[in-house]
């Protein structure tokens, strides 16, 4: 590992506001973000990334490049979260194995955020179609968890919402729908128009990003040490799978691209975990599993391991392949 790049990278200040985060729940402060704030926040980061990826895309030619990408990128939703659920069943309920592995087979629209920051950091560019890569791989992982977990409860009690509820609920969540929104409204802006609202877009982009790690630093935290008591295998997992498939995608997605900047956001896809989409859908799909688990699993380790160590190591897999 380069360890320039990690030194760089930890001397981040969105990164640093995550550890001082960290740090405020460790010493039980008063600090505290206001839950509608950092909703807020989440949901201008989302519209920002979306409305840049839009424009992007816009200038974008549909190539073979593009189609493998978005192709690869439901193929990995959808493929995850069967190895995690079938990894994690011989230890834990059905319910419970399900919501984990579509936690892991979706995606961390922070920890994609914070991957642009890093690339744009670096002057790496990366093209317009991996804003719907994200937004496409959201919605798979959750389906595919729900239906594993129905073909495998044996007792009959899981919930028995329909599945095209579940469908409709998974594209319509309010950090998809806005993505998705977001993204198409970038697609069909005119590129001057568009400029009048870079200040909005782009330039308070970081501040805002610095803020919401500085909450996510004291949410997982608090995460964590609830997570403590639930056993170290879970944790132990919660570290391998973003070092298995990060990895595994950083080394293969020269297959599908040439690019430094796609591939390095497609391996961030592959390792991050969902602690906002699936926590909702699983609490209307799933009723029986439970949220103590898979939660901090995603918030409280991968997301971490992600955003120290997981990015440092799968752009050096890049650069060196």
């Amino acid at each position: 590992m380069d360890f320039n790049l990690l030194l760089s990278n930890l001397g981040n200040p969105t990164l640093l506001f995550f550890v001082l985060g960290i740090l405020a729940a460790t010493l039980k402060s008063d600090l505290e973000i206001p839950a509608a704030t950092s909703k807020f926040i989440s949901y201008y980061l989302l519209l920002a990334i979306g409305f840049k990826g839009g424009q992007e895309l816009s200038h974008s030619e549909v190539n073979t490049e593009l189609v493998l990408t978005l192709l690869g990128a439901v193929t990995l939703s959808a493929i995850i979260p069967i190895v995690v659920f079938f990894v994690l069943r011989r230890r834990l309920p059905v319910w419970d194995a399900g919501a984990i592995a579509a936690a892991f087979g979706s995606v961390s629209a922070v920890t994609f955020v914070a991957a642009t920051n890093f690339l744009e950091s670096k002057g790496i560019a990366y093209g317009g179609h991996m804003v719907a890569a994200m937004a496409l791989m959201e919605s798979p992982a959750i389906i595919i968890g729900v239906i594993l977990v129905r073909l495998y409860d044996r007792s009959g009690e899981s919930s028995q919402t329909s599945l095209s509820g579940i469908i409709r609920h998974s594209f319509t969540n309010g950090s998809v729908l806005l993505i998705l929104g977001s993204l198409l409204i970038g697609l069909l802006s005119d590129a001057k128009q568009a400029e009048g609202i870079k200040p909005f877009t782009t330039d308070i982009f970081k501040g805002f990003l610095s803020v919401l790690l500085l909450d996510m630093g004291m949410i997982t935290a608090r995460r964590f040490a609830a997570f403590r008591s639930k056993g170290l295998t879970l944790a132990i997992f919660g570290l391998l799978f973003p070092l298995t498939f990060g990895s595994l995608t950083a080394w293969s997605s020269h297959w599908i691209s040439h690019e430094t900047g796609n591939r390095f956001l497609l391996s961030i896809l592959a390792a991050s975990a969902s602690y906002i989409a699936v926590p909702a859908a699983m609490r209307m799909a799933v009723q029986k599993s439970d949220p103590g688990l898979y939660i901090p699993m995603a918030l409280g380790i991968t997301f971490p391991f992600n955003l120290t160590l997981g990015m440092m190591m799968y752009y050096n897999i890049i650069v060196h392949s």
